[in-house]
């Protein structure tokens, strides 16, 4: 990263996934590399399996945690259909993490809207997008509510942080008692993004 450069990470998703502790943990992680970091967070109708958003930006100094349109380098969407929606944030140059999760949208379950297909493609098509099977993998692991750190190793690794003491880094933000599951899947999110 050039001396001045501020760079932008947009995690997005559906209420419940856990979008907002990755952006938490993301955000001491890029602190504890030496950046500054703001941090900003949109929760929708998150309680309702509504759209949840939160936006890092970081680098030597950042005025503002704001993403505008076509400026995010890095999208991590939680949810497949949420990447498409806020795909027009990204540059064009940026990267995706995808996990392939389906949650139906309220207009889909009462009948009033499809839930679209070939949405993975289409994303393809128009970013450098990396698919994760996020719930297989936290299926393996044993414990399927840590897709959202296996998202954050694969992010992690893009970015070029996963060097960073993670295991501390998580270890202070989850429960003791979900520790350590948390830290393999860090772990095997940065895998996965390595293949």
């Amino acid at each position: 990263m050039t001396k001045g450069t501020v760079k932008s990470i947009l995690l997005v998703g559906v209420g419940g996934q856990g979008t907002i502790l990755a952006a938490k943990i993301l955000t001491q992680g890029l602190m504890e590399a030496g950046h500054d970091v703001k941090m900003s967070e949109i929760h929708g109708m998150s309680q309702r399996g509504g759209s949840v958003s939160s936006q890092v930006r970081y680098g030597e100094k950042v005025y503002s945690p704001v993403i505008e349109r076509g400026s995010a380098d890095l999208l991590v969407s939680f949810e497949k259909m949420e990447a498409l929606r806020w795909l027009e944030y990204a540059k064009k140059d940026a990267k995706a993490v995808v996990n392939d999760c389906e949650i139906m949208p309220m207009p889909v379950i009462i009948g009033s809207a499809a839930y679209s297909g070939g949405i993975l493609d289409e994303l393809k098509a128009r970013i450098d997008t990396t698919v994760i099977d996020a719930a297989d993998e936290a299926g393996k692991l044993g414990n399927p509510r840590v897709m959202n750190i296996i998202l954050l190793g694969a992010a992690a690794k893009l970015i070029g942080i996963d060097n960073l003491d993670w295991d501390g880094i998580i270890s202070a933000n989850v429960k003791p008692a979900f520790a350590e599951i948390n830290k393999q899947a860090f772990k095997r999110g940065t895998e996965l993004c390595a293949i």
